[in-house]
């Protein structure tokens, strides 16, 4: 009977994903992307997708409509290789009215990406990031440490 409710123990911690103490740290299984993204408050430009954001990162774009002003926030982003590793990439910004094509915004950094593990330090995967938040007169801010408000 002991030797069962052990049995049972060890199953049930090994099937939960836990690990036995001194034995390893157990991993999740969460997925991340190594990417570029950006968020904005679509109020900032203007009434219902009055504006197109477009986002580069070398030769990679991604775009869309800036959303709703009752929206808190928008976002997007560049996927990245995922063998892009500890680097700097270049990122540029573009907003254009959405009614004649004006440009509103443009911006470009040189973005430094940030060594990532959603499953924590020994487990995979390693993603590799940079955020950045689309600001109507300053283009592009480091999204660390900065306000959407």
């Amino acid at each position: 009977m002991r030797g069962r409710l052990l049995a049972v123990l060890f199953l049930t911690a090994a099937l939960s994903g836990c690990s036995l103490p001194g034995r390893g740290t157990a991993c999740t299984q969460m997925g991340m992307d190594s990417a570029v993204g950006v968020r904005w408050l679509p109020a900032d430009f203007g009434g219902a997708d009055a504006a197109v954001v477009r986002v580069c990162v070398r030769e990679r774009c991604a775009q869309r409509a800036s959303g709703s002003p009752d929206d808190p926030f928008a976002s997007l982003s560049v996927r990245l290789p995922d063998d892009v590793g500890d680097t700097t990439v270049p990122v540029r910004l573009t907003v254009t009215a959405a009614k004649d094509g004006r440009v509103v915004v443009t911006d470009q950094v040189s973005a430094r990406l940030t060594e990532q593990h959603p499953n924590g330090p020994a487990c995979p995967p390693t993603a590799w990031t940079a955020g950045y938040r689309a600001h109507p007169e300053r283009g592009l801010v480091p999204a660390a440490g900065t306000s959407l408000r």
